[in-house]
């Protein structure tokens, strides 16, 4: 907001003194806050410091411990600098003792060789500061203006920190408290260089102050909360410390994060938003980026290592899926994850993917036993209450990112199956599932539909048509193993009513039951057309 001295020196009223820098002009880029005109030699009590002081020199004394308590008195005031006419007082130089003095606190010392008419200086430079201070006033008032908009319309925090970036012309993160990045804005520079090693560069900068600009990391940093509740902090990264306008950029901006977050409770956490973009982006890209890996490791999940994907599913029925309540209860699934991922202490990405259930990918360290961490985590999600049980679920174990989506599908796969499973087992896998989860690994493919269709396509007709319920039927005889006495115990029907039932349903599909591959052939469409019941639209 304030002019330097050197922009002060630059001005032709000025120039036109023939300004020679005598001392201090390593400071020359300090800020002048107001220019005075003083012909007082004991005047450093009564300046408030960052004036640039004018003097003719002739009421300084020639004394030199007087002189250097001349300047000593100015520096503890903290002026811009001073500047001295040789016209009237000294000709040709300053004394020595003066600018020893000025040099000792370098403090800015200037010598104008021609008379120059001071008002006109001053009327010059504080027309600047005042010019400034208005252009200020508007900035800061067009900065409210945009941020109250941004707040109203209820704007994501990507579209956010996109208008600080813009503002600022400087990269900004959004970071939990525990150093994991939210969002981010690289402003046109490299995201993955922002972005590498960002939590442990974060640990180090502690600010004593809800808003504050750290010197040794650049970064202007401001404190993200409401209703005495803080939640992260926005960081904009500057080398130079921020001019006003900035900052008051930055807290406009914490401000509407802080009410979107409030507004928005019925939506995802950020940080739930910011893994599901990463495990969306692993999900469909065959060669993770540069700049993915760093996202990811800016949210405390590498994926350099070891990783498994995880599935846990609800065990909601259809009408459950479809209710409004679903949504609710897959957030709060992903949150209850989350927290037993991190009480298991393994680092993950978590997020609801999908309509039906809750992702992770865990990143496993070096000298870590899967099966372990698995069954630890199992253990937490088991000791934390759900609206509704769940089924959790692991694909292989991968060694790279680019291998992480197949682990994620793998997952899903199981999950799926391992919903119509009776078994209560703490993690399924792959080998769990057997025939269910060859089927839900084959499910996008049309021929299995076609296979499900034509081997029970009569028998579906027939219940359709008439009521029955022949496709009960032989579910119970195909899960009975072919024991008709246990099927009908099963299936709550009298033996003769069964049997009769057995008879049509060979009937309506031409098959004698008996045959071992007719049932085996039979049991596989049912567990087919149950997975496309389920998923009508796969």
């Amino acid at each position: 907001m304030y002019p330097t001295v050197a922009d002060v020196l630059a001005l032709p009223v000025l120039r036109h003194g023939r300004p020679k820098v005598v001392a201090g002009g390593q400071k020359l880029d300090t800020r002048v806050r107001w220019v005075h005109v003083a012909e007082v030699a004991d005047i450093g009590h009564l300046l408030k410091g960052g004036e640039l002081v004018l003097t003719t020199g002739i009421a300084l004394p020639d004394d030199a411990a007087q002189l250097a308590k001349y300047v000593d008195g100015l520096a503890e005031a903290g002026v811009a600098g001073l500047v001295v006419e040789l016209v009237r007082h000294w000709s040709d130089a300053l004394p020595r003792a003066l600018v020893d003095a000025a040099a000792r606190h370098e403090l800015p010392l200037i010598t104008l060789s021609r008379e120059t008419r001071y008002v006109a200086v001053t009327e010059a430079v504080n027309g600047l500061i005042v010019d400034a201070q208005v252009a200020e006033l508007r900035a800061a008032e067009h900065v409210h203006q945009v941020f109250t908009q941004l707040t109203v319309a209820g704007a994501e925090p990507a579209e956010v920190l996109r208008e600080v970036a813009r503002m600022t012309e400087s990269p900004v993160v959004l970071e939990t408290l525990a150093h994991e990045v939210l969002a981010y804005d690289s402003a046109g520079t490299d995201p993955a260089e922002l972005l590498t090693g960002w939590p442990s560069r974060s640990r180090t900068v502690h600010l004593g102050e809800r808003t504050g600009y750290h010197a040794d990391a650049g970064w202007l940093v401001t404190v993200v909360g409401a209703r005495g509740h803080d939640w992260g902090r926005l960081v904009v990264v500057c080398d130079e410390p921020p001019p006003d306008r900035h900052v008051v950029v930055a807290e406009r901006a914490a401000s509407a994060l802080a009410v979107h977050r409030l507004v928005a409770r019925e939506a995802d956490s950020l940080e739930r938003q910011a893994h599901r973009a990463v495990l969306a982006e692993l999900m469909t890209s065959p060669a993770p980026s540069t700049e993915l890996l760093a996202r990811a490791s800016a949210l405390g999940a590498v994926l350099s290592g070891r990783l498994v994907g995880v599935a846990v599913r609800p065990r909601m029925t259809a009408s459950q899926r479809q209710a409004a309540s679903a949504p609710t209860v897959l957030r709060d699934l992903a949150e209850t994850v989350s927290l037993a991922t991190r009480r298991a202490k393994v680092s993950a990405l978590v997020a609801v993917v999908d309509d039906v259930s809750v992702r992770a990918l865990l990143s496993l360290s070096p000298q870590a036993n899967a099966d372990a961490v698995l069954r630890r985590l199992s253990a937490e999600l088991r000791a934390r209450p759900t609206s509704v049980p769940a089924v959790v679920a692991v694909g292989t174990v991968v060694d790279s990112a680019a291998d992480a989506r197949r682990s994620l599908v793998e997952a899903a796969h199981v999950a799926a199956a391992a919903l119509r499973s009776d078994t209560d087992r703490e993690v399924h896998r792959l080998q769990d599932v057997r025939l269910r989860g060859l089927l839900h690994l084959l499910a996008d493919d049309e021929r299995v539909r076609a296979f499900a269709e034509r081997e029970l396509g009569p028998l579906l007709s027939r219940d359709a048509a008439s009521g029955t319920r022949l496709v009960q039927a032989l579910r119970h005889y195909c899960e009975h193993g072919g024991n008709k006495s246990a099927a009908a115990a099963a299936a709550h029907t009298s033996r003769t009513a069964y049997y009769q039932q057995l008879a049509r349903i060979e009937q309506v599909l031409g098959v004698p039951l008996e045959d071992p591959e007719s049932m085996l052939s039979l049991y596989l469409a049912l567990l087919a057309h149950d997975l496309f019941d389920d998923h009508p639209n796969r």
